[in-house]
């Protein structure tokens, strides 16, 4: 075990006030749930279902979407297996809410705090546990193997400035990477540097974010928000954060100086900032409709702010042109494979260092544009606009990549079928507790 595991514990029991008042801050900002706010302190809101039980981690919202998937079709081939899925943010809780399919339900994710991992643990007592990605809580990942359950890495990413932040740190990175069973990288190269860090045995069978479905949205939704836009021109910006959408502003009255009547759109990755977004853009001369408020866009409407929860789907079906937010500030980028499902075609900025795999894969493809600011922005969704075949190819090749990866699902459950075989032969053989 690293010398700095017992640190962290030690350092994380006597920071203990000073969690409580952060947790008592993120309360006030409303960034925990108040009606389920003990599941963060390793409560449980439900009590154990008999037989196998998978708890499967993902962080937000793009880990648990890339999940959903796995965990359908681990519930559809094992009849007797339950899935506890835990996320750590109000959003994708509300996600897994609706989405979530029979026999697998939704719990908030303990503090990394011993006593709350460990109560968690004595409750739910998971056969086996499946971590998405990259959120290596010491405690979260080392107290359940300690416990004899196997763990697997899936889908697991190593960016750059998280590999050079666990390179300072090497006892406790190994510490944590060995305490799983398996570890499925996203891409070669994030395999490469789990190896590099400690993990063992280290695989790479494809990134499950291929195997999300597209994002659904409400017909009903589409067939009037279709009307209200109307033969405007049009582009989304989606999932942007604090910074970008006054970029957005400045590309729109570019683009708008050669396409008269354009309507942006800004779907905000947190919409709680809303209203500050609204305030931002309105001082500036920008004329601006929020659909929380069911404002409806006018003919004099600049900015269209779709500030609601799960509704991204609905408006890359509507917008030609979809650029990815979190990526023209230095934050790594969103997920471009959600708009190339659907056909919108794709423009980010120069960090993408989250997706570099699919990124350049993009690129390659002619599937995307990267632009390096907003004044790039601006003229890459003019031309876009304007070019309407060249659009649709773009559109065409996105597509087509994020199609290829088809055998990634079965891939990681081919992998994970021995564990699958393990835990369900071993609760046959042994009655309930």
């Amino acid at each position: 075990m690293s010398k700095l595991l017992p640190l962290y514990r030690a350092a994380t029991a006597l920071a203990a006030p000073l969690i409580a008042r952060h947790l008592k801050q993120r309360l006030a900002r409303g960034k925990e749930d108040v009606v389920r706010f003990n599941e963060r302190l390793g409560e449980a809101a439900h009590p154990r279902p008999l037989g196998p039980l998978v708890w499967a981690h993902a962080a937000s919202v793009g880990e648990s979407l890339s999940m959903l998937p796995l965990v359908e079709a681990l519930l559809e081939g094992h009849e007797t297996v339950y899935v506890l899925m835990t996320s750590g943010t109000v959003t994708s809780a509300k996600l897994l809410e609706d989405r979530l399919p029979p026999r697998a339900f939704h719990q908030y994710v303990p503090v990394d705090r011993v006593p709350y991992v460990n109560a968690f643990l004595d409750h739910w007592r998971p056969d086996l546990v499946l971590w998405a990605e990259s959120e290596f809580w010491p405690n979260l990942t080392t107290l359940p193997a300690s416990r004899g359950i196997p763990m697997v890495l899936i889908n697991g990413r190593v960016s750059p400035e998280s590999y050079r932040k666990w390179k300072r740190w090497p006892g406790l990175a190994k510490a944590i990477l060995k305490s799983f069973s398996l570890c499925l990288g996203q891409a070669d190269l994030d395999a490469e540097r789990l190896k590099h860090l400690g993990a063992e045995p280290v695989r790479s069978v494809g990134n499950l974010k291929f195997a999300v479905p597209p994002l659904p949205a409400d017909a009903d939704d589409l067939a009037a928000m279709s009307n209200q836009f109307g033969e405007r021109p049009r582009w989304l910006a989606a999932s942007t954060h604090a910074g970008e959408e006054a970029m957005v502003w400045q590309a729109h009255q570019t683009i708008a100086a050669d396409h008269p009547g354009l309507l942006s759109v800004i779907v905000p990755r947190h919409p709680d900032r809303a209203a500050d977004i609204a305030r931002e853009l309105t001082a500036v001369g920008a004329c601006v409709a929020r659909r929380s408020l069911d404002e409806v866009p006018s003919a004099d409407t600049d900015i269209y702010i779709a500030d609601t929860m799960g509704e991204l789907g609905l408006f890359f079906r509507l917008c030609p042109i979809s650029f990815m937010g979190k990526s023209l500030v230095d934050l790594g980028g969103q997920n471009p494979i959600e708009p190339a499902r659907l056909e919108s075609a794709i423009v980010f900025g120069p960090h993408m260092w989250n997706f570099p795999d699919i990124t350049e894969r993009l690129l390659a493809a002619d599937g995307a544009a990267r632009v390096a600011d907003q004044t790039e922005l601006a003229g890459t969704v003019a031309t876009l606009l304007a070019d309407v075949s060249l659009c649709q190819t773009r559109a065409a090749n996105a597509l087509a990549i994020a199609q290829s990866e088809s055998a990634v699902l079965p891939s990681v459950l081919t992998e994970l079928q021995p564990f699958m075989a393990a835990i369900t032969l071993s609760n046959d053989e042994s009655p309930p507790t």
